[in-house]
């Protein structure tokens, strides 16, 4: 068997996945390779929640900025560039790091993604006008329909994910959702899958916190600076949403705040359901005293 193994920091928005990874990192003196879809674009800094400058110096990071919002991105060309990554990481670390929230971008890197049809511009030219003239909520109602399974788990406020989904069920006459593979993907590594959860009161706090924080660092000011090119399907996304519908003059800064923090923690949600689907993931609450020296033995056995 081979002896690379790819450690996951897997869990939720906010419950604390950059700290760990960072501090699993330093003691194995290894890299990171971020699965956090929305870090990968480097105009959306504040609202992403990104590692700092210091905690980046601290430790090599890998589809951190590496990405302009004006570049088309999904799982499968995610698994491909992680895998060709991780081959060059693995010439001179036996261990290397994963950390993020990303479910289907966390799940293409370690267990494979099928092949799906290319996009058809006309039915995607469709959805987008039903997009514009209707609103999101059509488009979430059809998927919710055509394949509840996949619903349940996508970030509903992104509606790039929810038209490609409709796409692919019209071209194939299947549910998105059975595009996942059933068959585990063969690598040349194995791969250790920790989970960071913590009480449902203490997440949104850290959820609400977290909020706070990035809109005194300014994030307003940075949606101002994107507001002209909100249309694209990277700025489609929890937070940003609500901040141009704030500089469109459709809410109030109080409702805006509030919408965030709600529509993040229900994000959250989605990804905790994703994540305690995988059976092969070891929970662990970030507060755990000894943390770091229970994940390193569970490194070593």
């Amino acid at each position: 068997m081979s002896n690379k193994l790819l450690i996951a920091i897997v869990g939720p928005t906010a419950v604390g996945n950059t700290a760990i990874a960072i501090d699993i990192a330093l003691k194995l003196k290894t890299e990171i390779l971020s699965a956090d879809s929305r870090q990968f674009y480097r105009e959306m800094e504040i609202g992403t929640a990104k590692p700092s400058a210091q905690e980046l110096n601290k430790v090599p990071h890998h589809f951190i900025n590496n990405l302009s919002i004006h570049d088309e991105y999904n799982a499968g060309k995610y698994e491909k560039e992680a895998l060709a990554c991780l081959s060059t990481l693995f010439k001179n670390h036996d261990k290397v790091v994963l950390a993020g929230g990303s479910g289907l971008f966390i799940n293409a890197l370690c267990n494979g993604f099928d092949e799906l049809p290319d996009a058809d511009l006309q039915l995607r030219e469709t959805y987008e006008k039903i997009l514009r003239d209707k609103g999101i909520t059509v488009i979430q109602q059809e998927l919710a329909e055509k394949d509840k399974a996949y619903y349940d788990i996508v970030d509903r406020n992104n509606p790039r994910r929810l038209i490609r989904a409709l796409e692919v069920i019209h071209q194939t006459g299947l549910p998105y959702s059975q595009f996942r593979k059933k068959k585990v993907a063969t690598r040349d590594f194995s791969v250790l899958k920790i989970g960071l959860q913590l009480e449902k009161e203490e997440l949104i706090q850290r959820i609400d916190k977290r909020i706070d924080d990035m809109l005194a660092a300014g994030w307003l000011d940075e949606c101002k600076n994107l507001y002209s090119y909100k249309e694209l399907n990277a700025l489609k996304t929890v937070g940003y949403t609500e901040l141009f519908d704030f500089i469109a003059g459709k809410n109030d800064w109080s409702t805006t705040v509030q919408n965030i923090k709600t529509n993040t923690w229900h994000y959250a949600k989605r990804q905790i359901t994703w994540f305690k689907k995988d059976k092969e993931i070891k929970w662990f609450s970030p507060n755990t005293n000894g943390l770091i020296a229970d994940i390193r033995n569970l490194i070593e056995m």
